[in-house]
């Protein structure tokens, strides 16, 4: 469970990211249907990473992972429609990109490991 532990804190500065990017978005490029939809989705990584903490089973724990994972992919795919809009230049969208990127591929590999030892368990 160490990379729960790394993913945390990452996810938590992802966060802060996303809120000031639909901050931006709104007050200076005047969107606010994807801001919002990014908003949604980008913050909600973090919160269910919060609640997989505070996990009753092992079960629990992993579906709330692969929540955080599938709103990391969401949250990949309003960043690159941001930047196919224009909405954010390259050097703005790769700085993020690459955040959720690293993100989604830390989630991915906990929920592999995790999905392992399952099998291995009940073997």
């Amino acid at each position: 469970m160490d990379k729960e532990k790394t993913v945390y804190p990452k996810s938590e500065k992802f966060a802060v990211r996303i809120v000031k990017l639909s901050r931006y978005l709104c007050d200076k490029k005047k969107e606010y249907i994807i801001s919002k939809q990014i908003l949604r989705s980008g913050t909600s990584i973090m919160a269910n990473l919060s609640e997989a903490n505070c996990a009753i089973s092992k079960n629990d724990w992993l579906a709330k992972i692969y929540i955080a994972l599938k709103e990391t992919s969401e949250t990949a795919g309003w960043l690159r429609l941001l930047r196919e809009t224009d909405y954010l230049t390259e050097k703005e969208f790769d700085s993020i990109y690459n955040d959720c990127n690293e993100i989604e591929r830390m989630l991915s590999a906990s929920t592999k490991t995790a999905k392992r030892q399952t099998v291995n368990v009940k073997k």
